[in-house]
């Protein structure tokens, strides 16, 4: 590994070249793309979703200002603190990282958040998750389309069995969900567990939800204008996929914004799955959440 190889956070003059010889050390996979759960699928569609709902006291039809997410990405406007913001700098200016109510993003696990969020009142945090196989599938094309070597079975074998051995940076995907939905039973005013497979089934209600939970209600007046249905158009597969920054731009870890748009349909994982592969991570999922009231 050399020092392009690095993270961006040890690279350059701060870091001692005796600790970057250590890291060059460690075992290192150049196949590795993140963990399973780094890409759950859905978090672009959350992330353009909560963009809008706040972009709408700010943006008419009339504006000759352009929405955010007509010239940026989602995961441009809103970046993962862990992927991108804290790989730059181990104390990034996060007040510059957008308007308030300042929105940021993060794939880490629930209790991590508890200590650091526990006196930031009024602070609220939304989780998104999706049926574990169709995760699975959609990491699956977005690897490949990252690597640009096709559709290479061999990632999607390996990827199965680390999700089976609860193989992940933050630990097991199912311990990961886990820890949101039991954070949003015991505070639900301050955490929201959504799924994709509802906001697929019943999307005005739950872009509605959303909207309550993060205080920005739609008014009746809004709701009669057809303000929910604009949203959900613009923040639509075919309309986010359609725009130019997303058929050509690129993420500053070099991942076309392309990747993240592919099908968003529930059950796709049984055209990609085998039955016994169906069959052992059903098994592994409900005795992982048995008792936990979690099901899909």
């Amino acid at each position: 590994m050399n020092e392009k190889e690095l993270p961006e956070n040890v690279r350059g003059d701060n870091i001692s070249e005796e600790t970057k010889s250590l890291i060059s050390s460690l075992p290192w996979n150049k196949d590795c793309l993140g963990t399973l759960y780094n890409y759950q699928g859905c978090t672009t569609w959350l992330k353009a979703l909560t963009i809008a709902l706040f972009e709408r006291f700010k943006n008419s039809s009339s504006s000759d200002v352009p929405h955010p997410l007509q010239s940026d990405n989602p995961h441009g406007i809103l970046p993962f603190l862990e992927l991108h913001l804290y790989l730059k700098s181990s104390t990034p200016d996060l007040t510059e990282l957008s308007s308030s109510p300042r929105l940021f993003s993060t794939h880490m696990p629930f209790h991590t958040l508890r200590v650091p969020f526990k006196d930031s009142f009024p602070c609220k945090i939304v989780y998104v998750c999706r049926d574990v196989k169709d995760v699975l599938v959609s990491h699956w094309h977005f690897r490949c389309a990252y690597f640009q070597n096709g559709l290479d079975k061999s990632i999607l074998e390996s990827s199965f069995e680390s999700l089976c051995m609860g193989d992940g940076s933050f630990g097991p995907f199912w311990e990961h969900v886990l820890s949101y939905w039991r954070g949003s039973l015991e505070d639900p005013e301050h955490v929201l567990f959504m799924r994709y497979e509802e906001l697929k089934s019943e999307p005005s209600t739950q872009v509605k939800r959303l909207a309550e939970f993060l205080g920005c209600p739609f008014t009746k007046e809004e709701e009669e204008g057809g303000s929910v249905d604009k949203i959900l158009e613009l923040c639509s597969l075919r309309s986010l996929s359609s725009m130019e920054i997303n058929k050509t731009g690129k993420a500053p870890n070099n991942v076309n914004y392309s990747s993240f748009f592919r099908k968003g349909e529930v059950g796709d994982s049984k055209n990609h799955l085998t039955p016994e592969m169906e069959n052992k991570i059903d098994m592994i999922v409900e005795e992982k959440y048995k008792g936990s009231g979690l099901k899909f």
